[in-house]
């Protein structure tokens, strides 16, 4: 584990692109409009942290511990959660843009993810369950064989899902949106 320890820190308007990130454990530290974008965050642990208006797309995540986080109006764009520590693995997105990121067989349960962008996103072989995807855009988000069971996808849209191939016992869709399960059927609904 990482021998550096920061704890109650907020860190504001840090250029992390052009000084290195020092890899440590950081601990209900709050990072304020940071540029982590293309950082290598391996190996380092946050614990109750909260990133505000911050860019980390395209961060290096192998073995990168994230537990207990709110990320509010941040760039999380091509970022490989399936590579963080899944020990513990818990997040929450608000106001988020999370284009082209994986979350590739992460078990995110209970996630919430409140008006985000989640185009192209991969859902694929990802346990959410009773996670809630409040009025976000899924343009192209991948789900094949996700566990949905208990989710909340009422305010989502833009998605497509196969029920056949997806766990979607008691999850929750509104009307019309939820004519994107017969999608793959190729009928028409009026």
């Amino acid at each position: 584990m990482a021998e550096l320890y920061i704890q109650d820190k907020t860190f504001d308007k840090e250029d992390y692109t052009l000084q290195p990130f020092e890899k440590g454990e950081y601990d209900n530290c709050t990072f304020s409009n940071c540029n982590f974008s293309g950082s290598n965050l391996s190996g380092s642990m946050f614990t109750d942290c909260t990133f505000i208006n911050c860019n980390l797309s395209l961060i290096k995540t192998g073995m990168t511990v994230f537990r207990d986080i709110q990320f509010n109006s941040c760039k999380l764009q091509g970022i490989r959660f399936d590579t963080c520590s899944p020990f513990g693995l818990s997040f929450g997105f608000n106001d988020c843009q999370l284009t082209y990121s994986s979350f590739y067989k992460t078990s995110i349960k209970q996630t919430v993810f409140k008006n985000c962008l989640l185009q192209e996103i991969d859902f694929t072989e990802s346990d959410l369950t009773g996670a809630v995807l409040e009025n976000c855009n899924c343009t192209g988000a991948v789900f094949e064989n996700t566990v949905l069971e208990k989710s909340d996808l009422r305010t989502a849209y833009n998605y497509t899902i196969n029920p056949e191939i997806n766990k979607l016992k008691k999850a929750r869709f509104s009307f019309p949106a939820v004519a994107a399960l017969l999608d793959k059927y190729g009928i028409e609904i009026d």
